[in-house]
């Protein structure tokens, strides 16, 4: 069996920082668990406390049940949350259709790379894995171990190459393209609530310095 490359060894988070409504996101270190919560207070956002570039991350993730729609749940890799230049690889959930997930890329903050997977399942019925795999001249995404996706790195093409947090966030979406993109919020089968098991990041950081971290 040919030896795993260093840069996409993983290990389970054990540490989350939350960046806002702590109360709505629980987080369990025994079980490997975290919960995001929305309802009428709002959602929340959870991140990893270190940067990565490249390596394998993701988790087994149950999205919300009930009518989900207008609400977007997720788990992301971006170099700055709210960062017009950021770099970013997604998988969204977009409410309106449980049975299907977007993907997406963004290199200093242009993105339209947008890509829908029909999933073949429910999403929320039962926990799957999602894992995107990032290195220097590939992207991955991978459901249950299957790729749903690849994008390979041209010779002179920019590429996402700031390292990045891991993400997790529920929210309502409903405002971006007039309700088109997520369905509109209903909020009948509030509170909703995606669940995160063994959630996965490389074993290897980068650590930001406080003079990085102000640029």
């Amino acid at each position: 069996m040919a030896e795993i490359p260093s840069i996409y060894r993983t290990e389970i988070l054990k540490q989350i920082a939350v960046d806002y409504c702590p109360e709505a996101c629980l987080h369990s270190a025994e079980t490997d668990e975290i919960h995001v919560v929305y309802n009428h207070r709002g959602g929340t956002r959870w991140r990893s406390p270190s940067r990565f570039r490249y390596g394998n991350f993701g988790a087994r993730i149950r999205c919300p049940s009930g009518n989900t729609s207008g609400l977007n749940y997720n788990i992301y890799l971006s170099s700055l949350e709210g960062d017009k230049s950021q770099d970013e690889i997604d998988f969204e959930f977009l409410g309106r259709d449980n049975s299907s997930v977007q993907t997406n890329f963004y290199i200093a903050g242009a993105g339209g790379r947008e890509q829908i997977h029909p999933l073949g399942f429910d999403a929320s019925e039962d926990f799957h894995e999602y894992l995107i795999r990032w290195g220097p001249d590939e992207i991955l995404w991978l459901i249950d171990g299957v790729v749903i996706r690849r994008e390979v790195r041209r010779e002179g093409d920019p590429w996402p190459e700031k390292p990045m947090f891991l993400y997790a966030s529920v929210w309502d979406a409903s405002y971006i393209d007039e309700g088109r993109w997520t369905g509109n919020y209903n909020g009948c089968d509030a509170p909703y609530v995606c669940k995160y098991k063994e959630v996965r990041v490389p074993i290897e950081t980068i650590v930001i310095d406080e003079e990085d971290e102000s640029k």
